[in-house]
């Protein structure tokens, strides 16, 4: 077994009992903190297939931005010690078949696929290059993910706000 045959089945294994944890604890900090780990692990995949502009944006955007969110907007909201009402067995039930179909769908899909092989050579870029894209507004510039970017965190802090907030009825 290769170093990258391990890391990657270290992040692999990282990502699914996170993911588990991160869906399964009763503990809202808890799982907004599995939730990084997981968003981490997978900044480690992308850095390991040479997608380094998209692991720095999985880390600044998702595990910097929202979840750091979420977690501010829980601590301030919020009584961190108390516990969400366990699931009723039938909502159990329900979630382990839609898990295990899922899981299944992705399982036949993957297999019945044929992945080409390629080695593509990647082009040549300079510091100027990349920051005359994001700055720019043509075709292929990034100021426009930006904005919209910027409106992702901001309504996923609206949205932690108001999953925190609990009502006293």
């Amino acid at each position: 077994m290769t170093n990258y045959q391990f890391m990657f089945f270290l992040l692999s294994a990282i990502i699914i009992i996170f993911s588990i944890l991160t869906v399964t604890t009763r503990r809202i900090l808890r799982a907004a903190t599995f939730l990084l780990f997981v968003l981490v692990a997978t900044a480690g995949l992308y850095f390991m297939l040479r997608f380094n502009f998209l692991a720095a944006i999985q880390l600044t955007l998702y595990a910097g931005g929202i979840v750091v969110l979420i977690i501010f907007s829980v601590l301030l909201t919020s009584h961190i010690s108390q516990k969400l009402e366990k699931a009723s067995i039938s909502k159990r039930i329900l979630a382990a078949i839609a898990a295990i179909a899922g899981a299944v769908l992705c399982i036949i899909t993957i297999l019945a696929t044929e992945f080409p092989t390629v080695t593509p050579n990647p082009p040549e870029t300079d510091i100027h290059t990349i920051g005359q894209a994001l700055l720019s507004t043509d075709k292929f510039g990034y100021s426009l993910p930006f904005e919209v970017i910027s409106i992702l965190l901001l309504a996923a802090m609206i949205g932690s706000i108001i999953i925190a907030k609990k009502r006293k009825d």
